[in-house]
């Protein structure tokens, strides 16, 4: 459970670094939502299509698919680097 958390608090970071539109980290909904998503998916090219939905649907405009695949391949990354370990 606490890798978990540790986990999460990465993906918070790495989202909140992100900042697709320049809002300067106003994105709790978004990254909480995109983090549930992570635990759901582990194909980057959907969990790009689902970050792009998340973030589109708050801010009513489109991140590149290109940006979305970018952070989305982060984040899985640090995913699995977390089930590797003991």
């Amino acid at each position: 459970m606490e890798s978990e958390m540790k986990t999460n608090l990465q993906f918070v970071d790495i989202l909140n670094e992100w900042d697709p539109f320049k809002t300067n980290g106003n994105y709790d909904t978004e990254i909480a939502d995109t983090i549930q998503a992570i635990h759901e998916l582990d194909n980057p090219g959907a969990l790009a299509a689902r970050i792009q939905s998340i973030y589109e649907f708050s801010f009513e405009s489109t991140i590149p698919m290109e940006q979305c695949l970018k952070i989305a391949n982060e984040l899985l990354l640090i995913k699995d680097n977390d089930s590797c370990t003991i």
